[in-house]
Formats: C-alpha cells, structure tokens, sequence
C-alpha cells in the first residue's frame, strides 16, 4: 500500500512541475522576477533565486545591503511590487527606486523592466529584509 502512495505522490508531484514548467515558459508570471540580495547565503525557491552579501559599507552601525531585480522574462513587466513588510534604512532609499507603499515597495516608480533587465538599490539594516517579489504586470506580450 505504501508503495502505491508512494508512486501516486510522485506522478502528482510530476504534473505540478511539468505545470509550473508551463506557467513560467508561457505566462512570465511575477515569479520569474529574479532577487538577488547580497549577503552570504543563497537561497533557491522556485523561481526566485536570492543571493546576500554585505556591500561592506557600515551606516550608523548597520551593515549596507544592495539590492538588484531582475526581469528574467522576455517580456517588460510593469508595476513591479515586493513584499517588505517593516522595510526600515539607515541610509536614505531612492524613492523612485524604492518606494514603500504599506506592506508592498514598488520598484522602479512603476516603469516597464525590460526584457533580462535589472535595477538596483541599496539600504543599510540589520538582519536583511526579506524582499520577495509580490506582484506586476507583463507588458508588451
């Protein structure tokens, strides 16, 4: 029987992941916007790929991070957000880079990412803030 529940879990587990293969190839969806916070662990869930390490500068005390997103899709995306639920800095955010709007950031001022496109911005806090992509829109599709 458990050999049974066995296969069964993984004949399931391979369609999920032959439609997740899909989604991503077809839809672009938020998810394939890449993160990559620099600090000394990288982290790989689904689509999200993070990778943190300090930039080396210390302002009033907390350790700088520098933060890049990429637009891993061939098509623009628009009114990128990420989650960053109690984002806080020492050091002062480019707001049209950075611009906290409650639990959600949205990046870029809401401008098209090109396609494989990046930007960056920077921020100085200990612990790092998780920053996981929340939402945009495909453009140009």
């Amino acid at each position: 029987m458990t050999g049974i529940k066995s296969s069964l879990a993984i004949l399931l587990l391979s369609f999920i992941t032959k439609a997740l293969q899909l989604q991503y190839v077809d839809s672009c969806p938020s998810d394939s916007l890449f993160l990559f916070e620099f600090r000394a662990v990288r982290m790989l869930f689904g689509h999200i790929h993070r990778r943190n390490v300090r930039t080396g500068r210390i302002v009033q005390d907390k350790p700088e991070w520098k933060v890049t997103v990429i637009n891993n899709c061939t098509c623009a995306q628009s009114g990128i957000k990420l989650k960053c639920a109690g984002f806080q800095s020492t050091e002062p955010v480019d707001p049209s880079m950075f611009a906290k709007q409650g639990d959600r950031c949205l990046l870029n001022s809401g401008k098209a990412l090109a396609p494989h496109g990046s930007v960056s911005f920077s921020y100085a806090w200990n612990p790092p803030f998780l920053l996981w992509p929340a939402e945009s829109v495909s453009a140009g599709c």
